[in-house]
């Protein structure tokens, strides 16, 4: 069996492993089983060695690091958001917080399975601006960056519902079996501060990157400008809750708009704006 087919049967091993995942976790939000949410666990530990064997096995086909083109960024994204997801189950126990984070790696795969054109799912060699150790600094950092500010994300959308919630005096069962507004605070804003540093190891990674592949530091393409707003956003969060003692919905809305800025670093970048950065995902 050739590696291309190999990369195949891993990439639908990744996409129907987050999808049972997800579907299990969401399932669980309204029905407490302890057995099945394991399930869901377990899928997305199975996802997650999938989604590690095709990051390798595209490495061995195209002889460079995975993180060139679109498809590339992208199921490395969904690598780095199971891998802090199962660190964060890990470390809290709280397995509702999968119904929040899953669904987003699953999607990200189900972009590139439905929307992504075929072509652009194809192994590259490497241009010359991206021959660089940069390269692999650079984008590693970068999904270990949005994996942490999804993890975020989650755990925000779940503190505004908990809110909601508990002003409302809901005696659910559901609400019972959240997290406290305080966890979810807490872990929202642990997960910024892990990601928001890695964010800047991006931005400087980038910039010498830059210097060395084009022969400047900064050159205000789109992406560099999206990625340093992005930068902004999560500054903001950070000097906010340090500096005015912002917790709650206000946190909890600035780390969902961190995150829809990560998107449009992408996404919109991408696909709506050209620039330099245009080829790849990163």
């Amino acid at each position: 069996m050739d590696l291309v087919t190999l990369e195949n049967y891993a990439f639908t091993v990744t996409f129907v492993a987050y999808m049972t995942a997800a579907v299990i976790y969401i399932v669980y939000l309204g029905y407490k089983n302890e057995n099945m949410v394991r399930v869901a666990t377990l899928g997305t530990i199975v996802g997650f060695i999938a989604n590690t064997a095709l990051l390798g096995l595209r490495w061995k086909i195209s002889s460079h690091a995975p993180f060139v083109n679109g498809f590339e960024f992208l199921v490395s994204f969904t690598w780095g958001i199971a891998g802090i997801y199962l660190l964060a189950e890990w470390r809290y126990k709280f397995r509702m917080i999968g119904a929040f984070v899953m669904p987003v790696a699953w999607l990200l795969l189900a972009y590139i399975a439905v929307i992504m054109p075929p072509q652009m799912k194809n192994a590259e060699n490497l241009m010359p601006a991206l021959q660089s150790n940069w390269l692999t600094i650079h984008v590693a950092t970068a999904m270990v960056s949005y994996g942490a500010f999804a993890l975020s994300l989650g755990t925000s959308i779940m503190f505004l519902i908990k809110q909601n919630m508990e002003n409302n005096k809901s005696k659910s069962d559901f609400n019972k079996r959240m997290p406290t507004l305080d966890i979810l605070d807490d872990i929202s804003y642990k997960f910024i501060a892990v990601g928001f540093p890695l964010l800047s190891i991006v931005i400087v990674s980038g910039a010498i990157w830059a210097e060395y592949a084009w022969g400047r530091y900064w050159s205000w393409d789109p992406k560099e400008t999206w990625s340093l707003i992005t930068w902004l956003v999560y500054a903001a969060y950070l000097h906010a809750r340090f500096t005015f003692g912002w917790r709650g919905s206000r946190a909890a809305w600035m780390s969902i708009l961190g995150f829809i800025f990560v998107l449009f670093t992408f996404f919109g970048v991408n696909y709506l704006l050209s620039g330099i950065h245009a080829y790849g995902g990163s």
